[in-house]
């Protein structure tokens, strides 16, 4: 018997994250390490087990994925993008609940670009008349 496993992509800012859930105990492997061990901030734990609390599926799947760019909490933005989407893929009776709490909509801000002769994107040098 092949074992169901679920994948979805999350993105958020310049963030990329791959996720891969698959029935089980609840265990969470985050490059290489623990969901504490990669995300160190308990705000940032609560922003990535939302879906799970939203949906309360939390400790039935084991979570797998890969994240990439971006600092801690684009990462952890567009990992919970990434398992929102693959809890989708898991059972689309979901999505009502998901959407209705804004999980599914992926945030489009990104940073604008520096443009030159200023000091940043829309910050301009000082004017001097004389």
């Amino acid at each position: 018997m092949k074992e169901s496993i679920f994948y979805a992509t999350g993105r958020r800012k310049s963030a990329i994250a791959k996720v891969w859930l698959t029935p089980g105990s609840g265990q969470w492997v985050v490059n290489g390490k623990d969901l504490l061990g990669y995300f160190k901030r308990e705000v940032l734990k609560m922003v990535i087990e939302q879906p799970f609390l939203v949906t309360a599926t939390l400790g039935n799947f084991d979570v797998r994925a890969s994240v990439v760019g971006g600092g801690l909490s684009g990462q952890a933005g567009a990992l919970r993008l990434g398992i929102a989407r693959a809890l989708m893929v898991s059972d689309s009776t979901l999505r009502p609940r998901l959407r209705e709490y804004g999980l599914v909509t992926r945030d489009p801000r990104e940073k604008e670009r520096k443009k030159y002769g200023q000091p940043g994107a829309r910050k301009r040098f000082q004017y001097s008349k004389r």
